[in-house]
């Protein structure tokens, strides 16, 4: 499995067109797979998300999903924490 992670900056005032352009242009390059990552302190906060918060995202998202979400849990080992002055970009 490979995971790929892209932040960059936009310009001023162009969220509109950065939203229309990935919208109409990016998206229909492949199909669409999400997947979101979430770091809790302890298994117990976590478990309290999937009980009580994780049904509501399943509602609010059940119009756009195609399928049942698949939700793997697993121990973090390590982690880093990586810096970066004001204004860089990341590709």
């Amino acid at each position: 499995m490979f995971a790929r992670n892209v932040a960059f900056s936009l310009k001023p005032n162009s969220v509109p067109e950065f939203t229309q352009k990935f919208e109409s242009e990016v998206l229909p390059l492949d199909n669409i797979h999400v997947h979101a990552i979430s770091l809790w302190e302890n298994r117990e906060h976590a478990e309290a998300y999937d009980k009580k918060a994780y049904p509501q995202v399943l509602e609010a998202l059940e119009k756009i999903v195609v399928g049942t979400p698949k939700v793997r849990i697993s121990n973090v080992v390590y982690s880093t924490v990586n810096v970066t002055t004001a204004g860089a970009t990341a590709a």
